[in-house]
């Protein structure tokens, strides 16, 4: 299955939510003793009557206005959370009045929170400023700037912390608030506006992102863990997994880089000082979880000397940009710098990511039942028909339908020449247009290099079906499509062909031919083909 069925962790958590909801609800349960006294129990002085004191004391009105008051304060925070409504008469307003009316003016209550300024990148280095409240969280700003820069909302869009000069970025949990984040960057750091299709993909496919021998208790259980099991063991505070393995340390204060056998526990990065051994008094801690953040090295050689180029480093929260505070590591491939990665997050934050993860689909639900339904088409509900009589029938004979798919090929075929050979004299016919119909696709990136290519599917997630189409560097009048799979990004040569004197684009020479490259990608996103896995991430680069 897709989603791993979490719900007893999730169904651990109501205690502390409802205590949350207690503690937040303390002045109703101030005034519970003064709505309801008890009356104390009749003594040998006063047998059984009220004394005039205990009766004036119940007696109060103050009570009363006590319980106004609460009322009237859940009606602020009510009208608070309301959006601001444009004022339908702003020409009846007085010049001092404002024509847009604001939500503390319904009525006035207490101030609206401070805004803040926040200044968010994209790809081309082209920035905007954004004015949010002081509680806005990472997925609440991607949305907005999703809607700002009319791009598709596929849940897939991420706030990414960036270093230039440290070369290191990370992106935001969707949970976290930015202008805490921004308060803790130092003055280069700055928020690109970029699509990660992993950030939630071990929740899909969790033991491609966790090998059984980075795993400790995988070894001990002889590989029988499922899936679920898998994650709820890393999400299950009471459970205690563990990630093992060799990584490159960079020395504190030097350039030199050292192997060393490290474990990561929630308690924090430990380093065995004698070989691979676990004993407490052969570790020595490394960094707190806790008071961390994790990020992606990007100019690992160039800057830093790393062995590879699968760096990442743990940079403490108070560390405002000193290089001597950073911890520097490296891993032997992508798989294991992932897995270290991966493993760290779900150690600081736990549950609240798989919650992050199953709030767009909780939406989605609770949208799809307030939307019209949609019809839902696929390859096993259609049939052959052949409409060549007065009515229409379904053809059962497989033999049959193939050859009326092939004529039906051939047809549309000569329906392309001769809308050619008709319109070749305008500017705008199909040969033309099937050349440069493509620039306007955002997986189309025009003439990029390879390297660059690597860039950008490494910055997007590396998850299977990540793809983007290029112009080839080697020939002028070919194409290539940048693929990913299993972590592994792979490049096929797009050829152009002819047949009957029209011209063809083609990824398998020849075999199968479409008429431009839109063609072709709609083909290969519904079938595999001669490519390793189907296309189903494309890579995006939106201006803001």
């Amino acid at each position: 299955p897709d989603d791993v069925d979490l719900e007893a962790l999730v169904n651990d958590m109501d205690s502390s939510l409802e205590s949350l909801y207690s503690s937040c609800s303390g002045q109703q349960t101030e005034l519970i003793p003064l709505l309801h006294v008890s009356p104390e129990p009749p003594t040998s002085s006063s047998s059984s009557v009220d004394s005039p004191q205990t009766g004036l004391r119940r007696s109060q009105p103050m009570h009363i206005n006590a319980v106004r008051r609460l009322q009237e304060q859940e009606q602020q925070l009510r009208t608070s959370s309301l959006p601001a409504i444009p004022n339908p008469f702003p020409e009846l307003c007085s010049p001092a009045s404002s024509p847009v009316l604001s939500p503390g003016s319904l009525p006035p209550g207490e101030p609206p929170s401070g805004k803040h300024i926040v200044k968010i990148f994209s790809e081309d280095g082209m920035g905007k400023v954004v004015e949010i409240p002081a509680n806005m969280t990472a997925r609440d700003l991607c949305q907005l700037l999703v809607y700002k820069s009319h791009c598709v909302d596929d849940n897939s869009w991420a706030l990414v912390e960036h270093h230039p000069l440290l070369g290191l970025e990370r992106c935001l949990e969707d949970h976290e608030l930015v202008v805490q984040v921004q308060a803790s960057m130092n003055s280069d750091g700055r928020f690109l506006f970029r699509k990660n299709y992993a950030k939630y993909e071990f929740f899909r496919n969790p033991l491609t992102f966790f090998p059984e021998h980075m795993v400790a208790w995988c070894q001990e259980t002889n590989h029988a863990i499922p899936p679920s099991q898998l994650l709820q063991n890393f999400l299950a505070t009471s459970s205690c997994p563990e990630i093992q393995g060799h990584l490159y340390m960079k020395e504190m204060g030097r350039k030199s880089w050292k192997k060393v056998y490290m474990f990561l526990r929630r308690s924090g990065l430990y380093c065995s000082t004698k070989g691979t051994s676990k004993e407490p008094r052969h570790l020595q801690l490394l960094a707190d979880l806790e008071d961390s953040n994790i990020f992606t090295v990007i100019t690992g050689k160039k800057q830093h000397g790393a062995p590879t180029d699968y760096g990442f480093c743990i940079k403490p929260n108070k560390c405002r940009g000193e290089m001597k505070e950073l911890r520097m590591l490296c891993a032997e491939d992508e798989q294991s710098r992932t897995c270290w990665m991966t493993a760290f997050r779900l150690f600081k934050f736990g549950i609240v990511l798989y919650q992050n993860y199953k709030i767009p689909q909780q939406r989605k639900t609770l949208l799809s039942h307030f939307s019209a339904p949609v019809r839902s088409v696929s390859e096993n509900s259609l049939v052959a028909m052949d409409f060549s009589g007065r009515i229409g029938r379904v053809i059962d004979n497989p033999v049959e339908a193939q050859s009326a798919a092939m004529e039906e090929g051939h047809a549309w075929r000569k329906r392309s020449q001769r809308m050619n050979i008709l319109g070749s004299h305008s500017p705008l016919h199909h040969s033309s247009l099937s050349s440069v119909i493509h620039i306007a696709q955002l997986w189309f990136h025009g003439r990029i290099t390879r390297e660059e290519s690597h860039r950008i599917i490494h910055q997007q997630g590396q998850v299977d079906g990540l793809f983007l189409l290029r112009v080839s560097q080697s020939n002028p009048k070919a194409f290539v499509l940048t693929l990913c799979h299993h972590q592994k990004i792979k490049h096929f040569q797009i050829l152009p062909c002819e047949e009957d004197g029209q011209g063809f684009l083609s990824l398998d020479e020849g075999a199968t031919k479409f008429t431009d490259l839109i063609q072709l990608v709609e083909f290969y996103q519904l079938n595999r083909g001669v490519l390793p896995c189907k296309l189903k991430h494309p890579c995006t680069v939106v201006a803001l």
